[in-house]
Parts: structure tokens; C-alpha cells; sequence
């Protein structure tokens, strides 16, 4: 018996210990000192504020609740916060966009997600209900992101793809040294990220593991999206089509009767089936109105 509640006892100590380390961790960021004193490189305007609101809306609000309300999810563990607190409000503007960025536990990483502009769109609206905040427009030259090349190479024997990035400045090419690149390819549905975020070597190159089995077109190209980051030049997207998939011949997903398709090519069922809903209910409506107008004749009588 003394061994049963002893064992109980460290257990819930080991329980107790376990969720005040998660609740502690979920309420400390490590976020490195470079990080923190980033900022964005254009003002944050009433439009920029209006945009982000949307993107707030779209992507934070289910979680976070409105600004300002305390409405947040409360049966998540940690509870979001409300991002117009002080708490939130004291964060560098830096430290929101690593947060939004990166992500953490139930928080999901917005890197994929959402590009660079729309990151600080919503950190722009974060600040919109703190009045003493004050902004701090980086100096970084938005226009170097318009020097950047980036160039693909795809082996079939390794089935690895290789990303070449350079920077056509005026003393001449410019290798980019530790960019963040991730890869992706184009599905009907968004964007499917290929391997992990790989980062540049000091000859500006990144290497990605590329799948043998994933499926093309019925010759087998796939279209890649290669995003890179850099500190210095900002945010460049490109699009390429490899042939580095699996030839499917596979009827679009609006080639045949679905019920994402338009109404032509919807599912016979559904279409009898609303149909006879539509008369149903026409028919009853009919009724009603008929009796109705008996009633009233039987009243005048």
C-alpha cells in the first residue's frame, strides 16, 4: 500500500513538474539579439493596417480572439494571449515578426504560409490599438532584392536539386552566404514544401533532397517554387518547370462530374436531389398559402 501512494505521488509531482515547464516554456520565447531588432522596411500606413486586419482575420483570430477583447481560446494549453496586451505591446516589433515566423507548439509557423510583406502587414496591425508605439522603418534597400538571381539544376541520377544564388551587383556577382531557401511545388490546392528550409553555403548554393515518387504531369514535369530570404537583399520568389516527377495521366480535378465542379458537370444524384428539395418545399409553401386563404374564406363565411 505504501509503495501504490508513494508511486501516485510521483507521479503527479512528475505531472505538476512537466505542465508548469511547458506553461513556462510557452510564455518565453529565445529569440537571438539579430532577430530582435529587426524591422520592416516600409511605413506602416492605414492601408498596411487594413490589410493586415484581413490577414489577422483570416489566420490568428480563431486562436487570438479580437484585439483588445480578451476574447481568446481558452481551452487551449498555453491560452493564446491577446496581442494588444502590454506584455505583447512591449515585444520589439523584431520579436512579433520571429514569433508570427517561426511559430512554436500549437502556434503554426507563418513562413510558408504568408511572405515577408504580409508578415509585417500583420505586425503592423498588431500595433494599430497601442497608442505609444512608435515605429522604426529599417534602412534596408528594398530594391537589391531586384539583383538577385537564382538559378536551379535538377539531377535525375541523384534526384537531388541544386539552387544557385547569386546577386548581380555593380563591382560584380555577389554570392549569397547563409540565404534561407525552401522549396515547394505547385498542387491544385496551394503549395507542398519539398524537404526541409535549407541555407545557403559560402558559394550560395543550396542542395534539396528531391522525392522519387512524387507525381507530374502526364510527362512527368512538375512546377518548382524556390523561396529564398536574405538579410541584406530581402525576399525573392521564383518559378520553374522540371521534369522530376512521375509522368500521371490523371483527369483534372474539373475534368469530370465532382461537386466542386460547376453545375454541368455536377453529380447527377445532387442535382435530382436539389431539385426535388426545391420542389418539396415549393410545394409545401403552395399548400400553406392555399390553406391559408381557405381559412380565411371560411372566416368571411
Amino acid at each position: 500500500m505504501f509503495r501504490k501512494h508513494h508511486f501516485i505521488k510521483i507521479s503527479l509531482t512528475f505531472l505538476i513538474t512537466t505542465l508548469f515547464y511547458l506553461h513556462s516554456f510557452a510564455q518565453n520565447w529565445d529569440i537571438p539579439d539579430d532577430k530582435k531588432t529587426k524591422n520592416a522596411n516600409f511605413k506602416f500606413t492605414n492601408q498596411t493596417i487594413s490589410e493586415g486586419e484581413a490577414i489577422y482575420t483570416k489566420n490568428c483570430m480563431s486562436c487570438h480572439g479580437n484585439l483588445g477583447k480578451d476574447n481568446s481560446l481558452k481551452t487551449l494549453n498555453p491560452i493564446p494571449p491577446d496581442l494588444a496586451s502590454v506584455k505583447t505591446q512591449e515585444r520589439t516589433d523584431g520579436e512579433l515578426f520571429f514569433i508570427i515566423t517561426t511559430g512554436r507548439m500549437l502556434m503554426p509557423s507563418f513562413k510558408v504560409i504568408l511572405s515577408e510583406e504580409e508578415r509585417w502587414k500583420l505586425t503592423s496591425y498588431i500595433r494599430s490599438l497601442n497608442k505609444k508605439y512608435v515605429q522604426i522603418v529599417s534602412e534596408t534597400n528594398t530594391s537589391k532584392s531586384n539583383l538577385i538571381k537564382i538559378k536551379m539544376d535538377f539531377d535525375s541520377l541523384t534526384n537531388k536539386l541544386k539552387v544557385d544564388v547569386k546577386a548581380n551587383e555593380t563591382s560584380g556577382v555577389v554570392s549569397l552566404k547563409d540565404a534561407e531557401v525552401m522549396l515547394f511545388v505547385l498542387r491544385y490546392f496551394g503549395k507542398l514544401q519539398i524537404d526541409k528550409t535549407v541555407r545557403t553555403n559560402n558559394e550560395g548554393i543550396a542542395t534539396f533532397n528531391f522525392p522519387k515518387d512524387l507525381p507530374g504531369d502526364k510527362t512527368g514535369n512538375v512546377d518548382l517554387v524556390v523561396k529564398v530570404s536574405d538579410e541584406i537583399y530581402g525576399e525573392v520568389e521564383t518559378q520553374s518547370k522540371f521534369k522530376a516527377g512521375i509522368p500521371t495521366d490523371k483527369p483534372s480535378l474539373t475534368e469530370k462530374r465532382a461537386i466542386w465542379n460547376v453545375l454541368k458537370k455536377a453529380p447527377i444524384w445532387i442535382i435530382i436531389t436539389y431539385t426535388s428539395i426545391v420542389l418539396i418545399v415549393g410545394a409545401v409553401l403552395l399548400y400553406i398559402i392555399y390553406s391559408l386563404m381557405k381559412l380565411r374564406k371560411l372566416g368571411n363565411n
